[in-house]
């Protein structure tokens, strides 16, 4: 019988000061079974956080070499390491555009270390969109519970302004279009969902795009506005596994208090699979030995699945 080729990941290292390097070279041997990952970064910086680390390079550690020598200053916000993320992150994006890589994924970046760098984009998912000039989504989570987020690295004076009846109405196709028919409970921006316009009219333009996307699918889909204070407990958890939060703190307070550890952060509605761990570059344990490797896993094993899903799609 013919063997059964491993989907080909580029992994983007992230922040160099932080917790990255220790978890991809920790979780090597068990995400190699799931995928053949080819790691962005270059052999002297490698060698560097392994010294650090004292621990071994695995030889079937493949590199994609990106990046010049930089030094590694453990748990340290930096020009040149948020410099050395991005270009990781933009190498392993150059891959994925091309016919011999499936998916992206990629460890923590610090956002600070970027504008250090004089890097405009906030995160990852920003600068996914300009690149392919998509409206990507960002949905956390795991298979218990998934969090879309409608807003996403904004100040929160500037979240109602956003909730517009057409770029709500977009989003949400987008969404269902993504993750298929699965029900989705859409959180209410105000306290009590606004409690009928006593504290906030803006569930009238969520109730209005619930409504008319409803109509226009010829089936329930979306639910709401869900009052967001019980939107995360256990009868509404029973019910729903996806839900649509109206801005960042919303949605992925309820989903780290539950799921930190083993949650993902998953990019849609691009035209390449990325996943990601779904926490930061945790300075005050850098090269200490001390990460976690759980969320990269399955962060791995969310990208496995998306790659099956596009092909039998």
């Amino acid at each position: 019988m013919p063997t059964l080729t491993r989907p080909r990941v580029a992994i983007s290292l992230g922040d160099i000061n932080g917790v990255g390097i220790e978890i991809a070279l920790k979780a090597h041997q068990e995400i190699s079974k799931l995928v053949s990952p080819v790691y962005c970064i270059n052999r002297t910086l490698l060698n560097s956080a392994a010294q650090l680390l004292n621990v071994e390079i695995p030889d079937d550690f493949e590199l994609s070499e990106v990046g010049d020598a930089v030094e590694i200053e453990p748990g340290l916000v930096s020009e040149r390491s948020g410099e050395f993320s991005y270009h990781s992150f933009l190498h392993a994006i150059e891959l994925a555009k091309t016919d011999k890589f499936d998916a992206i994924v990629t460890l923590p970046i610090h956002k600070e270390a970027w504008s250090l760098a004089g890097i405009d984009y906030k995160g990852h998912t920003d600068m996914l969109r300009d690149i392919f000039q998509k409206d990507a989504i960002m949905m956390l989570g795991c298979s218990e519970l998934y969090v879309a987020l409608f807003t996403e690295h904004i100040p929160l004076q500037a979240v109602a302004s956003t909730l517009t009846l057409q770029r709500l109405i977009s989003f949400l196709e987008d969404f269902h279009r993504a993750i298929g028919d699965h029900e989705i409970a859409v959180l209410g921006l105000n306290p009590h969902a606004g409690d009928n316009g006593v504290l906030g009219d803006e569930e009238e333009i969520i109730a209005e795009a619930i409504a008319s996307l409803n109509e226009a699918l010829g089936k329930k889909i979306f639910v709401g506005p869900v009052v967001p204070d019980i939107a995360f407990t256990p009868h509404f958890r029973e019910q729903y596994t996806y839900f649509v939060a109206m801005y960042h703190d919303q949605g992925l307070g309820p989903l780290k208090a539950l799921y930190f550890d083993e949650s993902v952060n998953i990019s849609l509605n691009l035209p390449v699979t990325r996943t990601s761990v779904d926490h930061g570059t945790a300075f005050d344990i850098a090269y200490k030995g001390k990460a976690k490797t759980l969320s990269y896993i399955n962060a791995v094993n969310a990208a496995l699945e998306l790659i099956k899903a596009k092909k039998e799609s």
